[in-house]
């Protein structure tokens, strides 16, 4: 879909890169520009750039890169039309009229139609259905009726094809309903099907109110016990939590993180808005990045049982890979928050909240499982993992504080435990320095995926790299570069294709802007063409730099090796097209 660029423009100039990107990840200004912890990778020291001047953003840690376009699409997982859309509707502008037609975009937004319709059929079902087993799991569950139609909770009977008559009812195609994963393909491809069946229904909802997905469990002894829609064209398991649509309206930047739906729905319906939980999967790097858009603190509170303190452990090390603040419930006589509040109530449950303890304490107890402290043995092997854990701490205040709480439980002398934590730091720093060397050695035999000629011809990548990034900032010199180097003499094929998009493009435009790859590239290839022009913003390109990288390539274009004038360059490429 080609959009006309004073839309383009006029779409940025009401969406600012720094304060579209604002609504997403806490910025801190530098002079004019903005750094913060980059949302599409887990740091903790800022590498993510925000560039005023160009409108365009660059992480300097995972390469992302690209315009306020660019960076909506990613974050938001929309393609470009939608991307565009979103941004048209923050700004208060009208998409202008297309003539071309995006089978993506027409296809999301048949889905999002068919998962809409799907919800209305199973909550009927669920209603005013003949099967009242899945109303019964629900009020045994002690759902509300409010809390049933709040989250839109249905029943999907055991037909094999009830929904798929009613969605053909309405004019969608069997294969659509199978792009939106509600009808499933049997192994052997003879049979299709209705893809939940004898199941209650949650249905995932996006931060914008769309049904992207559904997750429904078993009545009975239905295998598997819980069954999750598959990715699709809307939905992608890893970076959604159910119940954000609601969560993220919280006024405290604290979100209660859950193992399951009915533990979500529950504590939801005891009052606590800001709940969430992980889609059938442990929390995955990209929903820690999202609970950082809107929580400093998460507290987990995931079942007692082996499985869920594990899930608890991994979830500590995502969460403060990201800079969230942890903490964790205690779940005692439940065997999860769903029971726990059955059992006790509300208010008791808000006590766990406000009585839960860090993620520190959380791993100093893990330390102790199997042991006997009343032991020496046990004592110095309790000790050796506390120390592991306490190294992890990075503030020195914090790390100093919970030295001495250990030492004097255990009856031994600060200072020793801090030298061996000392110790173990240095250890760690030593080996992260020789991890660190060993991936630049292995990144020098590195084939870069989106320049594979990069590690054959690195003289000519540098200087297909340097013409660019001058025509980037002085887009003037385009028509004079254009006469002398054709995108032939360019010897990777992504820099080739760069380059002519930059030709055809500025011959339509005066001012350059990373908006016009946006449409052409996807999310990695933008970021390898915002690299290009950031990485030299502090280098002074001259005409005699250009001169040296034009002349590289016509080198290699095995033309002669001395030019001594600009008509040099002209007439070299006069007579390579007369060959």
């Amino acid at each position: 879909m080609q959009l006309p660029e004073e839309f383009i423009y006029q779409l940025k100039s009401t969406n600012s890169i720094d304060s579209t990107i604002g609504r997403y990840i806490n910025l801190i200004k530098r002079g004019k520009d903005f750094v913060g912890l980059c949302p599409f990778h887990s740091e903790k020291t800022p590498s993510f750039h925000i560039y005023t001047d160009t409108q365009s953003f660059y992480c300097f840690g995972c390469g992302a890169g690209g315009d306020v376009i660019t960076f909506t699409k990613r974050i938001e997982n929309l393609d470009y039309v939608e991307a565009v859309k979103l941004l048209a509707q923050r700004g208060g502008l009208e998409m202008p009229e297309s003539k071309g037609y995006d089978k993506t975009a027409e296809l999301k937004k048949r889905i999002l139609e068919i998962n809409r319709e799907t919800a209305n059929y199973y909550y009927r079902q669920l209603v005013s259905g003949n099967d009242k087993r899945g109303l019964k799991y629900f009020f045994d569950r002690k759902l509300k009726p409010e809390t049933i139609k709040k989250y839109g909770l249905g029943y999907a009977p055991a037909s094999w094809d009830g929904l798929s008559k009613h969605l053909s009812s309405l004019g969608y195609t069997e294969n659509e309903m199978i792009a939106a994963n509600v009808r499933t393909i049997s192994k052997n491809n003879k049979h299709i099907f209705d893809t939940f069946r004898e199941r209650v229904i949650f249905p995932i909802i996006d931060l914008r109110g769309n049904i992207i997905a559904f997750g429904g469990r078993a009545l009975g002894d239905g295998i598997p016990k819980y069954l999750n829609t598959g990715d699709t064209p809307v939905f992608k398991k890893s970076r959604n939590l159910f119940s954000m649509n609601f969560a993220k309206n919280s006024p405290v930047k604290k979100i209660i993180l859950a193992e399951g739906y009915m533990d979500v729905i529950a504590i939801n319906q005891a009052g606590f808005e800001n709940v969430v939980a992980t889609l059938g999967t442990a929390l995955t790097p990209e929903q820690a990045r999202l609970l950082k858009q809107y929580a400093d603190e998460v507290v987990i509170s995931y079942d007692s049982d082996d499985a869920g303190q594990k899930a608890t452990a991994r979830a500590i090390n995502l969460l403060g890979e990201v800079g969230i603040n942890t903490r964790i419930i205690k779940i005692e006589n439940a065997k999860d928050p769903d029971e726990y509040i059955k059992k006790f109530g509300a208010q008791r449950f808000k006590m766990l909240i406000d009585n839960s303890d860090g993620a520190i304490n959380f791993e100093l107890e893990k330390c102790k499982y199997g042991l006997d402290l009343n032991t020496e043995t046990d004592k110095v092997a309790f000790l050796k993992n506390a120390v592991k854990v306490l190294s992890a701490i990075s503030n020195r205040l914090e790390r100093d504080v919970y030295i001495s709480k250990v030492a004097r439980e255990n009856e031994i002398n600060a200072d020793i435990l801090r030298s061996q934590i000392d110790s173990e730091i240095k250890r760690k720093i030593n080996t992260d320095k020789k991890k660190e060397w060993q991936a630049i050695r292995s990144k020098s035999n590195f084939t870069d995926p989106i320049i594979p000629e990069a590690v054959r011809f690195p003289k000519e990548v540098k200087a297909e790299e340097g013409i660019l990034s001058y025509l980037f900032r002085y887009p003037d010199k385009t028509e004079y570069v254009s006469k002398s180097i054709t995108p032939d003499f360019f010897v990777t094929e992504f820099h080739k294709r760069v380059y002519e998009v930059f030709c055809s493009k500025m011959k339509e435009n005066v001012n350059f802007s990373m908006s016009i790859f946006a449409n052409e590239f996807n999310d990695e290839e933008m970021g390898k063409i915002t690299g290009i022009e950031v990485k030299n913003r502090e280098i002074i390109l001259t005409e005699q730099n250009l001169k040296d990288y034009m002349e590289i390539l016509i080198a290699k274009n095995n033309r002669p090796d001395q030019i001594t004038s600009d008509d040099d360059l002209i007439n070299i490429i006069k007579a390579k097209k007369r060959k």
